[in-house]
């Protein structure tokens, strides 16, 4: 009898060194990214003094992240993904020495700054698609999702350790010290990169007249709405997300029930983190049930439900106990949607359904921000929380009883998935299209 894996899963860090360095690279990048997040924050604060220069911030992230990242999922449907990867990567490495070069010569134009930190989202969005479908091609499909869950658990710790380390780099030595680690941490990922397979996108496909490249099937989108399961995963992200984000409303909150402490602010952050952290380390459970679609929606309407409770709670301990169910409930969503989105997908259109999960990710959230905050400046914090909460879950369930082939997904069996052929693959792909 297998033993049965209860904790993190980590076979796919054991069993293959092409995903081994991917994790090692990433988890750098990520950790390099949340540093020059803090620093970016703090150093515009320094040039503006204002909010309003630094709610730009999502500007110059936000928009480059959606007009690239679906310019990207065409990408890596045409070329080799690792290329695109490799490339855009090093765009990153020389935004971050951009970065670092006009700390040092004491920059005080802002729009300089907004404008290398929107190269850098841009160069990002452009590789994110690619990259999304890297664990589906280095594991076989029963570790696709524990690949997906250690490379969570690697966000999530970047999310706890980074911001109090960039705080640390900064106080002592500066932005350019700090700019500089995320140089450091991206080199890392470049040289991990380096020794990935080659990844070409597998299915039919025309080849561009004398260039060795190939033009994508048409039908990324008919791919995606053919499938109820896939765009059920999506929808109900993006409801989630959309009506249930509570981030924007955290200070207000803060001021209302607790006086404004910033410490009490950093609490609500850390225990959303611990949430998903804890939720990731007990997550070989949950990658090892096949039953994915009803794991996902009943997460997903967790996540409402226990966001409406942080609306109402008034003790600090039920308020950070309803922030960490809420933190929990996101990972285990996200782990389980991203393998079902990689795994149904076929190949040859991984990087344009990848791009539209990208940009939900990216905009949902952000959208759901906007919401929040607009209602609970008409009517109150905890109106918006508990309103949107339930909102979510009501949406949630409303997918739940409309997408039956979500609610009965059940991941392949690993068997199934090395049964079948690349033109089984295709042909399959070329009925959707037709």
């Amino acid at each position: 009898m297998r033993r049965r894996i209860r904790f993190l899963d980590v076979r796919p860090l054991r069993e293959s060194r092409p995903y081994r360095d991917l994790w090692i690279g990433t988890s750098a990048s990520q950790l390099g990214g949340q540093i020059t997040t803090v620093a970016v924050l703090a150093q515009v604060w320094e040039l503006t003094g204002s909010p309003v220069g630094t709610g730009a911030i999502g500007l110059a992230v936000g928009l480059p992240m959606v007009l690239f990242g679906l310019v990207g999922g065409a990408l890596a449907d045409s070329v080799d993904r690792r290329a695109v990867v490799r490339a855009t990567t090093g765009g990153q490495l020389l935004v971050a020495a951009g970065l670092c070069a006009q700390a040092a010569a004491d920059n005080r134009n802002v729009l300089l700054l907004f404008a290398l930190v929107a190269l850098g989202s841009a160069c990002s969005a452009l590789g994110a698609p690619a990259r999304r479908t890297f664990p589906v091609r280095l594991l076989p499909a029963d570790q696709v999702a524990s690949g997906i869950a250690l490379a969570n658990v690697s966000f999530q710790a970047a999310m706890l350790v980074g911001p109090a380390l960039a705080g640390v780099i900064i106080a002592q030595w500066g932005f350019s010290v700090a700019y500089a680690a995320q140089a450091a941490a991206v080199a890392i990922a470049v040289l991990a990169l380096l020794r990935l397979p080659v990844m070409r996108p597998e299915g039919t496909g025309a080849p561009d007249s004398g260039r060795g490249r190939r033009r994508p099937e048409r039908g990324g989108w008919r791919v995606l709405f053919a499938q109820p399961a896939l765009w059920g995963a999506l929808a109900t992200d993006l409801a989630a997300t959309l009506l249930a984000m509570p981030i924007a409303l955290f200070p207000l909150v803060n001021e209302v029930r607790f006086g404004g402490d910033p410490q009490t602010l950093g609490l609500f952050l850390t225990a959303v983190a611990v949430g998903g952290i804890t939720a990731g380390l007990f997550s070989g459970t949950v990658t090892r049930w096949r039953r994915a679609g009803p794991v996902q929606l009943t997460a997903a309407g967790v996540w409402g439900l226990a966001l409406a409770g942080f609306g109402l709670a008034d003790p600090l301990w039920l308020t950070l106990g309803c922030l960490s169910v809420a933190g929990a409930a996101d990972t285990v969503s996200v782990i389980t949607r991203g393998a079902l989105v990689q795994l149904e997908t076929p190949d040859a259109y991984r990087g344009r359904v990848s791009s539209v999960e990208h940009v939900i990710g990216v905009a949902g959230p952000e959208l759901g921000n906007f919401r929040g905050g607009l209602l609970a400046s008409v009517t109150s914090a905890p109106f918006a929380l508990v309103t949107g909460g339930l909102s979510a879950a009501l949406a949630v369930a409303v997918v739940a009883a409309v997408n039956k082939p979500l609610r009965a997904y059940r991941t392949p069996a690993q068997e199934a998935m090395t049964s079948t052929t690349a033109p089984d693959a295709a042909d399959s792909a070329a009925k959707v299209t037709s």
